[in-house]
């Protein structure tokens, strides 16, 4: 009864989303990472002006210049800022409130996967004329103040700004120290796990700097050893593992005119974490976020900026996890009367109004689907912007509602993935628009939806995309033993000959929240699976329990046990791909990265009557070696979860290894220490199993820089080749 079903869900998306246009090159791993053959284009450093008639866009087609775009017309109509004339190059751009001056930013340097330091200049746009922000310095997180006459950065882990008339640079902090204290950005875990990097806010008067400091002084060291010299030098940082101690962190106010500071009360417990701060409206009270060790509960607090003094407003607590992540929607309404942000506690994440004592006024969305962006808030209107999974899990489109959560809107029409970025007046806004078939689409609506401009269509992928043979990707869905339904898409050679039986090779990444199964533009990562195609293979990815876009109890499912319900459905959607007529099920592979790494490594292990062949690109292969944040939001610590840390590890599993297994890691990864591959490797040894490894210098997470990704991917196609 299940397979018709199936069949009729294969074919109905198929006429949704279009057939690829079928040329008769095959695609080669040279067009893919050699010649850039399959880039695609999008639009950079779009800024929103502040007369409501223009924004601004960022060129360096021919230099850097920022443009200023009719928003009418959708023509450019000036150059606002020339970087050829001021002898600067530079990759973004930010203006302040008034919009006299412009903050660029030029050679960025990378620290981790959010922070850099940079060279940053103030244009005014008075003068023409542009000043360094620090002669031949790099900083980090340079910011413009509201009132238009400053700009706060962070300089060797202190706080500091500048004052634009005078010059006059003022220090915020002294203790500053390189794995001790840092003040005003995030330590390594915030960054990697809150998505934070700078770590201080201008208040709405421009007159008060809080910032977050942290004291790392007591979290465990990493050594990252970096080859190339003739001796091997020591890359020393603060990473908390996993039930290891964390940093401790402290929120501050700096009052601009006294040069005092004030400690915000954030509660007896120090073992906590403060992700966020906000400032409301009214310039004195700060919002900030805490949440305890196990991240399953939640305050919201308003402080008193001037005495520190707090109170919780609204509480959240869960049986299993609070999604700080996907819930970091918090904005409050100009009357400051209220606020509005979102939730999962219904089982999906909707919105809903509170008012400034944490009352709820009211929910504005509601059903089985989740609100995955609040893209705008128009008070005067009394309307809510905001992307969703209504239409579909696989897809996100842009909606508009009243505040009294009636006359709920689609603006957006086509099939596939929307990202918005709407107008400070909400007369505008700017769609990102991609699906499975089609690149990306950048264009310039009214509110109303109707088009003025498209601004990138990609045409030139597009045509070339018409010269190669490839495969459709096609939608499908099927039920688990236990009734579970889960999504997945299949890519078939374009010359898919019925009756033949093919080797599939299923793509993994499964984590909680994550989610690979979209009907969105799928990258350089998708040609190669359509170059592994055009070799014969059929290429599969199943979404697991766990995953994102299902609402609150799937992705919740696999808590204090990761990897036991996951790799179950991996191993479920390989017996189900093995079932069908043209799969040779003796031939099938899994691999994945990072978190993908983990579930290819343990389906091979668990799954050994499955699987012929594993790739594991820098994975995670015991909990334990993995940062707190992360870890004990889905794990508990492991002084309290031992098991759920330790069963379901693949060094747990190592004695049943059969298959083909291949292991790659960067032993410059700042993220998932080569550690997790040395590990595995030892037990591997132990066990007396035969498998093949690989690692790069130097190269972190991303294993990428120069030759990289072409040596990478080329290794790991021959792999397959004579191993599936």
């Amino acid at each position: 009864m299940a397979r018709p079903l199936l069949l009729i869900v294969f074919y109905f998306l198929l006429a949704s989303f279009g057939i690829y246009a079928q040329g008769t090159k095959k695609i080669s791993l040279e067009d893919i990472f050699k010649t850039s053959t399959f880039t695609q284009k999008t639009v950079e450093g779009i800024n929103w002006m502040a007369d409501g008639k223009y924004y601004s866009a960022l060129s360096n087609e021919d230099g850097s210049k920022i443009w200023r775009v009719n928003l009418a017309s959708g023509e450019s109509e000036e150059i606002l800022v020339d970087g050829n004339k001021l002898g600067i190059t530079f990759s973004d751009y930010s203006f302040s409130p008034d919009e006299s001056f412009v903050l660029l930013i030029s050679d960025v340097e990378k620290i981790y996967r959010r922070s850099s330091k940079a060279l940053f200049y103030v244009f005014d746009r008075r003068t023409g004329e542009a000043q360094p922000l620090l002669e031949g310095e790099k900083v980090s997180y340079a910011t413009l103040s509201p009132d238009n006459t400053k700009v706060a950065f962070v300089k060797e882990n202190n706080l500091f700004y500048k004052d634009l008339s005078s010059g006059k640079i003022t220090q915020v902090t002294r203790d500053g120290k390189t794995n001790e204290i840092i003040n005003g950005a995030a330590d390594w875990v915030y960054e990697e796990e809150f998505s934070m990097a700078q770590a201080f806010d201008w208040s709405p008067k421009g007159d008060k700097l809080a910032f977050i400091r942290f004291d790392e002084s007591e979290v465990p060291v990493f050594n990252m050893q970096m080859w190339g010299d003739l001796y091997p030098t020591d890359f020393l940082f603060k990473y908390p593992k996993a039930g290891e101690a964390n940093a401790k962190v402290s929120i501050h106010v700096f009052h601009l005119d006294s040069g005092k500071t004030t400690l915000i009360d954030a509660g007896e417990e120090s073992d906590i974490y403060l992700p966020r701060i906000y400032w409301t409206g009214d310039n004195e009270t700060l919002a900030f976020i805490r949440l305890n060790r196990l991240q399953n509960e939640m305050d919201l607090l308003h402080a008193a900026s001037s005495s520190g003094d707090s109170k919780v407003v609204l509480n959240e607590k869960s049986n299993t996890y609070v999604d700080l992540d996907f819930n970091d929607n918090l904005q409050y309404l100009s009357d400051n009367k209220s606020f509005i942000t979102t939730s999962e506690r219904d089982g999906f994440k909707h919105i809903y109004h509170f008012d400034m004592e944490g009352t709820l006024i009211r929910q504005i969305t509601a059903g089985p689907w989740e609100v995955t962006n609040l893209i705008g808030i128009d008070q005067k209107g009394k309307k809510i912007y905001f992307e969703s999974t209504e239409a579909s899990p696989l897809e996100r489109h842009l909606y508009v509602i009243n505040f009294n959560g009636k006359g709920k809107k689609r603006l957006s029409e086509e099939a596939g993935t929307y990202s918005t970025n709407m107008s400070p007046d909400f007369k505008f806004y700017i769609s990102n628009f991609s699906s499975a078939s089609q690149p990306l689409q950048v264009s310039l609506h009214d509110v109303n939806g109707r088009t003025i401009k498209v601004l990138e269509t990609n045409e030139p992928l597009r045509r070339k995309m018409t010269e190669y043979a490839l495969g459709e990707k096609e939608f499908f869905s099927f039920n688990t033993i236990d009734g579970t339904s889960l999504n997945g898409y299949l890519i078939k050679p374009a010359d898919f000959v019925a009756g033949k039986r093919y080797p599939v090779l299923m793509y993994v990444y499964g984590g909680p929240g994550s989610q690979n199964v979209r009907n969105a533009w799928g990258g350089i990562r998708d040609f190669w699976h359509q170059h592994l195609a055009a070799e014969g293979y059929l290429v599969a990815c199943v979404d697991n329990r766990g995953t994102g876009g299902r609402g609150r109890d799937f992705k919740h499912s696999t808590y204090a046990n990761l990897g036991k319900l996951e790799t179950e459905d991996q191993i479920a959607a390989a017996k189900y791909l093995g079932s069908l007529p043209f799969v040779d099920s003796a031939r099938i592979g899994i691999w994945g990265w990072s978190y993908g790494g983990y579930m290819s490594s343990l389906s091979l292990m668990l799954g050994n009557d499955v699987f012929k062949t594993a790739i594991a690109v820098a994975p995670v292969t015991t909990w334990r070696y993995y940062d707190t944040i992360y870890t004990e939001r889905y794990l508990q610590t492991p002084q309290l979860n031992a098991r759920g840390y330790d069963d379901y590890s693949p060094m747990t599993h190592v004695d049943k290894l059969k298959g083909n297994y291949l292991i790659i890691h960067g032993t410059g990864d700042d993220n998932v220490h080569f550690q997790n591959a040395v590990d595995l490797v030892d037990a591997l040894i132990a066990a007396d199993k035969q498998f093949e490894s690989f690692y790069y210098p130097n190269r972190n997470h991303g294993i990428r820089g120069g030759n990289t990704t072409w040596h990478l991917y080329n290794m790991m196609t021959d792999f397959i080749k004579r191993k599936l």
